[in-house]
């Protein structure tokens, strides 16, 4: 097997539409040695913020000197980033030894595993043979039901921001998106959430207090931003100072107090995470997609919002960086988000809109936004590709800002088109 064999395997069309449940993530892990009982974990769950605050955790960690796994969804650019150790995604032969590993016990199974139950599998086998000395582990959708849950309590779980996404899945009120995001607390763990929800905070707490989990919420009256500005921010958070983060968008700090708050559960149950060490891995921590700067003159930014709430957030971004500017937006959204809502956010940034289809089969077709768009009352036009498109609003933004904005699935291609257009 080679490493397209590999990837080919992992998304092979069997694999989807089965009920939720952890009964087969917990029968695969069986199979392997369950893995997952030689780990340590950070459990992060939420609605918008999750990867960047566990590439936050990820980079702080690393900095106090442990071997960290990183297990997040979707990727930038390739599969290998969804399992990283110390910051390295996993190398192809490594995948490509863990399917031929994993694949006996898949294919022997009655109920076969989904695409992300088997991700789930290859990730903990791949941490526990790397000997990590803790994983931070994104959950993929929901809490409760989703195949990361398989775990025994963790050193500390979070839950970070939360939102209406997902409803079909997890529930008509944010009171019932909660609850599955509370789904992974367990006895006796710490747990340490964004809040600011009052509905969704008392499932939150009610939780936590059914399974004896301290509960920390971060404290944003005790967060101060300093500076902001195309390098990055500076802020303080309870008592550390001077605190810099490259990454642009202005709802970041908050993600930090979030992992700081983590960070100092874990402290308090052993782990040896100096100030020094929260100071450095803030510092340094990257995250591709998320408000993401490409090119600086003319500016061009990348951000993976993909939802009503993230995207209120995003264009609160963009109005404190560029204060008084228009944008023209390349957008992709799914067709199963509240699109309208989303755009009517961007309208009153919007010099104007070109459209594109990602690479999902629940994007809606390029030409379908953009008479979305016209008929909200903004400019937009589609185009046939994504190359295509990063051309034409480079030409249409004639140097002013651009944006590509909606999905995380045409992330990886965006930055390529603009890496491209910027050679010539």
């Amino acid at each position: 097997m080679d490493y397209q064999e590999a990837l080919a395997y992992i998304h092979a069309v069997h694999w989807q539409g089965h009920k939720p449940g952890l009964d087969r993530t917990r029968a695969l892990l069986a199979a392997l040695g369950d893995p997952h009982k030689r780990l340590q974990f950070v459990h992060v769950a939420g609605t918008n913020g999750k990867g960047s605050t566990a590439a936050m955790l990820d980079s702080c960690l690393r900095c106090a000197g442990y071997r960290v796994g990183l297990f997040t969804s979707p990727y930038i650019n390739r599969f290998n980033e969804r399992i990283q150790v110390d910051g390295v995604p996993i190398p192809d032969g490594d995948l490509v030894r863990l399917v031929e590993q994993v694949r006996p016990a898949a294919s022997a199974m009655t109920d076969v595993p989904t695409e992300f139950e088997l991700i789930t599998a290859l990730g903990m086998l791949y941490f526990a043979q790397e000997r990590c000395d803790i994983v931070v582990l994104e959950v993929g959708l929901g809490g409760a039901l989703d195949s990361t849950n398989v775990i025994d309590p963790p050193a500390c779980a979070v839950i970070t921001a939360l939102g209406m996404d997902h409803v079909q899945e997890l529930g008509p009120t944010l009171a019932d998106i909660a609850a599955a995001k509370a789904g992974i607390i367990k006895p006796g763990s710490p747990v340490v959430s964004y809040g600011g929800a009052p509905e969704a905070d008392r499932v939150i707490a009610d939780a936590a207090a059914a399974c004896g989990a301290p509960l920390t919420v971060a404290d944003f009256a005790r967060l101060t931003l300093r500076g902001a500005g195309l390098e990055g921010q500076t802020f303080d958070y309870d008592g550390l100072t001077g605190l810099t983060l490259p990454l642009l968008a202005r709802y970041q700090p908050r993600n930090a107090a979030v992992a700081i708050e983590a960070l100092r559960a874990l402290r308090a149950r052993g782990w040896q995470i100096p100030d020094s060490a929260i100071r450095q891995g803030l510092a340094q921590v990257r995250w591709p997609g998320r408000f993401e700067l490409l090119r600086r003159d003319p500016p061009f930014l990348l951000d993976g919002s993909h939802n009503a709430h993230g995207m209120r957030a995003t264009a609160d971004s963009l109005r404190a960086l560029f204060q008084g500017e228009k944008f023209v937006f390349l957008v992709s959204i799914m067709a199963d988000k509240d699109v309208d809502e989303m755009l009517r956010l961007l309208l009153p940034l919007a010099k104007g809109f070109v459209t594109v289809t990602a690479p999902s089969p629940r994007a809606i077709p390029a030409s379908e936004l953009a008479a979305r768009i016209e008929a909200l009352g903004g400019r937009a036009e589609p185009a046939g590709g994504i190359p295509a498109a990063v051309a034409r609003v480079w030409e249409l933004a004639a140097g002013g800002p651009a944006a590509a904005l909606g999905t995380l699935y045409f992330s990886g291609e965006v930055r390529e088109a603009v890496a491209d257009l910027a050679k010539n």
